[in-house]
């Protein structure tokens, strides 16, 4: 999704409130997607940025908080927490998750509004807008559009599975992911035997010489990091 305007990630089971807090949004200046679950916003995670994301904390499966948690691990993208539950012990946990911001419920969705534009004010446009461009040698990986190029053959067709791991990878350059974090990350029904076999097919694409990968290393006995020029 290429947009202008800042691009936010709404995730609520409720689908009323889902809806109507997309709306809202979208009325006023914002791009929106919206997820029923944290397996969902993951999904979309995974194939877009966002500049910031909005989380219910009671839901099914997975609560917001642990949500946030997780997504901590591999971003900083902002976020508020909303939720019913209003008491202090409440805002300190979503607070040491990771949140920006803590919302209790029923809110007026200008203040939302207000909350979400402090926020992004505290964060420099050009960090927000900046292109993330990764140089793996004759290929070229954008972290922002999610494409990756050759010098020769132009766009290269990955799979999604293969542009997420490089976009996990990609945002922690040098940092070793084990295969079960991946795995988590990636969510799904991913096994480790899975990774292994994503992993091979991308280096087949990215790499002069897949047996000998110079840019997505293996760790031995820890796991995997890639590496640019």
């Amino acid at each position: 999704m290429l947009t202008d305007c800042p691009h936010i990630l709404v995730v609520d089971d409720d689908v009323r409130l889902r809806h109507l807090l997309q709306r809202y949004l979208q009325e006023n200046g914002f791009a929106v997607s919206a997820a029923k679950d944290a397996e969902n916003a993951r999904m979309f995670l995974r194939q877009y940025r966002f500049d910031l994301v909005i989380s219910d904390v009671m839901m099914p499966n997975e609560s917001g908080i642990e949500f946030l948690q997780k997504l901590r691990h591999e971003s900083d993208v902002p976020a508020i927490l909303l939720t019913a539950m209003g008491e202090t012990a409440d805002r300190i946990n979503g607070l040491e998750a990771g949140a920006d911001d803590y919302l209790p419920k029923p809110f007026e969705p200008k203040e939302l509004v207000l909350r979400i534009n402090n926020i992004l004010r505290r964060i420099p446009i050009t960090d927000r807008t900046k292109t993330t461009i990764l140089q793996l040698g004759d290929c070229v990986f954008d972290l922002s559009k999610k494409e990756c190029r050759h010098k020769v053959n132009g766009l290269m067709h990955l799979a999604p599975v293969e542009l997420a791991i490089l976009s996990i990878l990609g945002q922690k350059t040098g940092q070793i992911f084990s295969r079960e974090k991946l795995a988590e990350l990636l969510g799904g029904e991913q096994s480790l035997r899975s990774i292994d076999v994503q992993i091979t097919r991308l280096r087949k694409k990215i790499e002069k010489d897949s047996k000998n990968p110079r840019y997505l290393q293996t760790v031995r006995g820890k796991g995997y990091m890639l590496l640019t020029e």
